[in-house]
């Protein structure tokens, strides 16, 4: 309870502040990279849509399978002339277009997910999923037999690098021989290739394979072939009920109520908000019926150092894969240079590019 009231506490902070206009009534728009049916991505954060359709006041409405660029757009823009006061655009390649909408409409309040800039009626928003990564990657380094653990990613951004090294960090930690191989789909949905994926690693001797993408295809590539998997975005345990060992998963309702109570009150304003495993946004999912007692109990142990501070993820010394120290010892990455992470840790097989 004292951690939810915490983040309850730093949320209201981050929407503190004085708006021109209180809205009683307010039309919620969201714009949906996937399909709401994905089981991941978009599937979490429908059900943070779920959690503010009944709030007092509040009606919503969501726009699903838009690409990123002209297409975004053009739905945003279509939203704000509809007379939607609040937006949540829920996709890295949604940042610009969400900007350049703004402008037009500046009496609309923008809210972006996983991007970086903001403007005086745009805030962006994340979560350090980097920190579940890492717990995700300690069950994978303890189950792994053959230390080849795969990683299928979607494009090679900071954000999606960030978790590839937070895991394999986590993966080093409780088997210092342990490797992770990254293949690229260079696709955020799209199940045929997303567990193609999965089976070309499995294939080159991976026991264990997980994924930045936001569907089950890799979860259900490795149920067929009598391997492990670690899911993302959501609990994936029933698309691979005997491989699924956890996830790294999104509780976005709590997030959505907050920024829509500080829009309707005119409280809200501009800024960045990243939380961690403390405010409960970013969690684990329950682990599967194959991993030991002792190895749940250590990974639970390490979520509770974090969630308190006394643990930091990316704290040196850390090298990258040249053997060059990019996080000196005795000093831990900041926000920035984690935003911009471009380099992967010793222990990742496979490029950047």
């Amino acid at each position: 309870m004292r951690k939810i009231v915490l983040f309850l506490l730093g949320l209201a902070l981050f929407c503190a502040g004085t708006n021109t206009a209180v809205a009683k009534d307010l039309k919620v728009g969201l714009v949906y990279i996937g399909h709401i049916g994905d089981a991941g991505w978009t599937y979490a954060h429908e059900m943070g849509r779920l959690a503010i359709a009944e709030m007092p006041g509040v009606t919503t409405s969501y726009v699903e399978a838009v690409a990123e660029g002209a297409d975004s757009e053009r739905v945003i823009q279509n939203m704000a002339r509809k007379g939607y006061g609040l937006i949540f655009t829920t996709s890295f390649g949604y940042m610009d277009p969400t900007l350049k909408v703004a402008k037009r409409f500046p009496n609309v309040i923008f809210m972006h997910c996983s991007g970086f800039k903001t403007a005086k009626n745009v805030g962006n928003y994340f979560g350090r999923m980097y920190q579940a990564r890492y717990l995700s990657g300690m069950v994978a380094g303890a189950m792994t037999t053959s230390n080849k653990i795969g990683y299928v990613a979607a494009f090679p951004i900071p954000e999606v690098i960030r978790g590839i090294n937070a895991f394999t960090l986590g993966a080093l930690a409780v088997n210092p021989k342990a490797q992770v191989n990254v293949v690229w789909t260079k696709t955020w949905y799209d199940p045929a290739t997303e567990k193609e994926g999965g089976k070309s690693l499995l294939e080159t001797g991976c026991d264990v394979i997980t994924q930045h993408q936001d569907t089950p295809g890799v979860q259900e590539a490795a149920e067929e072939a009598g391997k492990y998997s670690i899911g993302y975005n959501s609990d994936m345990s029933r698309f691979a009920p005997k491989a699924h060992l956890t996830a790294p998963v999104w509780k976005w309702g709590p997030f959505y109520q907050t920024i829509v109570k500080a829009v309707q009150n005119g409280t809200w304003k501009t800024g960045a908000y990243w939380p961690g495993l403390e405010s409960g946004i970013v969690d684990l999912a329950p682990f599967g019926p194959m991993v030991p007692k002792n190895v749940q109990d250590t990974v639970l142990a390490k979520k509770q150092e974090i969630a308190q501070g006394a643990f930091k993820v990316f704290a040196g010394p850390i090298k990258d894969q040249s053997g060059t120290v990019k996080i000196l010892a005795g000093t831990v990455a900041s926000d920035g240079e984690l935003l911009g992470m471009d380099w992967f840790v010793q222990g990742v097989q496979g490029s950047t590019k």
